[in-house]
C-alpha cells in the first residue's frame, strides 16, 4: 500500500499542472520529511514582511460588515460567531490583528435559574445522553439502589456508635456519642467526595490507565493524612474528613476501572468468572499483607519508615499493574503513540508495543499540544484565518488549525461528524503538529540570526496556513494507509476513546 501525494509546481505568473507520485509504504517517512522541508521553505517566505498575509486572507466585504462566520453548538445551546468591526483596530501583542476580530453571540436566552440548577444536578446523578444512553431498567434499578443506601447509611450511625462503645472508647454516653458523630461526619465527607468525582464518569472509559494510577496515588495520600492525625489529634476531624474524601475518590476510580480491565482479559462470556477470581486474588493478598503488618507492628517500628516503605511498594506495584494491561482501543495517549510512530517510520506499533509506550501519569499542569472538539473562539485569533482555511475542509466534517498564542493544534468538529471523522481529525491534528514542530526550529534559527537587531515576531493563525495546506495533502493520501496498518496490528478503528469536546460547528454562512 502506498502513500500518494499531490504537488503543484508554481511557475512565474502561471500555474503548473498537478502531478501524482506513488510511494511504497516504507517510503512514508521520506515523503513526510520532504513535505516538512517544503513547509519550512514556505514558512520562511511567509514570515517575510512583504508576504506575511496571503491574498486569500482578505475578509470578504459582506463578512466584514458584522457578517456571521459560523454557528456553533455545545450541549444543545447555540452561538454565532460574527465579525466585530469595532475590534478591528485592537492591537494583538503589538501588532494590529489581521482581518479584524470576532465575537460570540448566544442565539438563545439564558436558562431560568431553576433549569440551571436542575441541569447541574443532572450532570451528577445521570449518565451523559440520559435516557437514550441507558436501558429502560436503569431508572428502577437506581431508585431501589438509592433507597438501599439510604437505610444503610442510617443504620451506620447506630452500628458505629455501638462499635466505639464496645472497644471502650468511653464509658460516658455523651463522650461516645460525640465521637460517633465525628466518625459519621468523617465518613459523610468521604461520600460527598465520591459523589462529586463520579461526575467524571466517561473519563473512566477514555483514560482508564491514567485514572487508575492517579487513584492509587490518591489512596496513598489519604493514608498519609490519616497517619498524620496521630501527630495532630486536635485536628482529627478536619484531617480525617480530608483523608476520607481523598480515599473515596480513589475508591471510585478503582471501582470504575475494574470491569473494563477484567473485560480486556475475558475471552467469551466469562467476565463474571474473571472478575470473581480477580477479586479473590486481591482479597487473599490483602489478608496476607494484614497478617504481615500485625507481626511487624509488635516490634514497634518507626511509623514514618514503615509508611514510606509500604507506600513505595504499593505505588511501584500499581504502576506495573497498569502498564501490564493491554487494550485494543485507541485513547489519546495510545493514538499519539500510534500516529507518531507512523509519521516517523511508516509503521503502526503492535498492541503490546503501543500499550507499553503509553504515558501513564499525566500531571494536571502538563501542556497538551492537541485539542479535539474545541470551541471556535479558542482555535482562531482573527476571522481572516478562518476564511482562508475554510475551503480546504469543505469536503471534511472537521477543521484543523493552529493557534500560536496557545501553542496548540485545534481540531474543530462539524455537527455531521461521525466516529471516523473524529479519528481522522485527530490524525490530521497530529500531522499538522509535526509540521509545526519543524517550523518552530526554523523560527528559532531566525530569532538567533536577528538577536543583534530589533526583531519582534508575533505570529497569528494566518502565518501557518501553508502548513495546513501541506498537511491536507499528506492526510488525504496517508489516512487510509494508517487505518489499514492499524487494523492489521489488531487496533479497533470502528470506535475510539479520544474524548472530544462537545462543541460542534453547525453551519457556515454561504459566501
Amino acid at each position: 500500500m502506498g502513500l500518494k501525494r499531490s504537488a503543484a509546481a508554481a511557475g512565474a505568473g502561471a500555474a503548473a499542472a498537478a502531478q501524482t507520485v506513488t510511494l511504497s509504504a516504507p517510503a512514508v517517512r521520506d515523503a513526510v520529511r520532504a513535505a516538512v522541508r517544503e513547509a519550512e521553505a514556505t514558512a520562511a517566505k511567509a514570515t517575510a514582511p512583504a508576504a506575511r498575509v496571503p491574498a486569500t486572507a482578505a475578509v470578504p466585504a459582506e463578512i466584514a460588515r458584522d457578517g456571521v462566520l459560523c454557528l456553533e453548538e455545545v450541549d444543545g445551546r447555540r452561538w454565532s460567531y460574527v465579525v466585530d468591526a469595532a475590534g478591528a483596530a485592537v492591537k494583538a501583542k503589538g501588532r494590529a490583528s489581521v482581518g479584524g476580530a470576532f465575537k460570540a453571540v448566544p442565539l438563545q436566552s439564558p436558562l431560568p435559574p431553576v433549569e440551571e440548577i436542575m441541569s447541574f444536578i443532572r450532570s451528577y446523578v445521570v449518565p451523559e445522553g440520559f435516557p437514550e444512553s441507558v436501558t429502560p431498567s436503569y431508572v428502577p434499578y437506581m431508585t431501589w439502589r438509592a433507597m438501599k443506601h439510604f437505610f444503610g447509611g442510617a443504620m451506620g450511625v447506630f452500628t458505629t456508635r455501638t462499635l466505639l462503645n464496645s472497644v471502650g472508647v468511653s464509658q460516658s454516653r455523651a463522650a461516645s456519642g460525640a465521637v460517633a458523630i465525628n466518625w459519621i461526619l468523617k465518613d459523610g465527607a468521604g461520600r460527598v467526595g465520591k459523589m462529586l468525582f463520579a461526575r467524571q464518569g466517561k473519563k473512566f472509559d477514555y483514560d482508564l490507565k491514567q485514572l487508575r494510577f492517579s487513584g492509587d496515588l490518591l489512596m496513598e495520600l489519604g493514608a498519609g493524612i490519616e497517619l498524620a492525625t496521630a501527630a495532630f489529634p486536635q485536628l482529627f476531624l478536619p484531617m480525617a474528613c480530608i483523608a476520607n474524601v481523598v480515599k473515596n475518590v480513589a475508591a471510585v476510580t478503582s471501582t470504575s476501572t475494574r470491569t473494563p480491565i477484567y473485560k480486556a482479559y475475558a475471552k467469551g462470556e466469562n467476565i463474571g468468572d474473571v472478575t470473581a477470581k480477580g477479586e479473590s486474588v486481591g482479597n487473599i493478598a490483602d489478608l496476607l499483607g494484614t497478617g504481615m503488618s500485625i507481626l511487624i507492628s509488635k516490634s514497634n517500628p518507626s511509623l514514618v519508615t514503615s509508611f514510606a516503605v509500604l507506600s513505595c511498594g504499593y505505588l511501584l506495584s500499581s504502576y506495573h499493574e497498569v502498564r501490564s494491561v493491554v487494550l485494543n482501543t485507541l485513547n489519546r495517549a495510545r493514538f499519539t503513540v500510534a500516529v507518531d510512530s507512523f509519521i516517523r517510520t511508516g509503521y503502526v506499533p503492535s498492541l503490546k508495543d503501543g500499550n507499553s509506550q503509553e504515558t501513564i501519569f499525566n500531571p494536571p499542569w502538563r501542556h497538551e499540544p492537541v485539542a479535539i472538539g474545541s470551541r471556535f473562539g479558542e482555535a482562531f485569533q482573527e476571522p481572516a484565518s478562518f476564511i482562508a482555511i475554510k475551503p480546504l475542509f469543505e469536503d471534511e466534517r472537521y477543521i484543523v488549525t493552529y493557534n500560536p498564542t496557545k501553542d496548540k493544534v485545534y481540531a474543530l468538529l462539524k455537527d455531521q461528524a461521525k466516529p471516523d471523522d473524529i479519528l481522522k481529525a485527530a490524525f490530521h491534528a497530529h500531522v499538522l503538529l509535526h509540521f509545526i514542530n519543524a517550523s518552530h526550529a526554523n523560527l528559532n534559527a531566525q530569532k538567533r540570526m536577528n538577536s543583534n537587531r530589533s526583531y519582534q515576531y508575533n505570529p497569528l493563525n494566518m502565518d501557518f496556513v501553508p502548513h495546513i495546506e501541506e498537511s491536507c495533502k499528506i492526510v488525504m493520501s496517508s489516512y487510509g494507509v494508517f487505518k489499514k496498518k492499524a487494523r492489521e496490528q489488531g487496533w479497533i478503528m470502528s470506535e475510539s476513546l479520544l474524548n472530544p469536546g462537545r462543541a460542534r460547528l453547525c453551519g457556515v454562512v454561504p459566501q
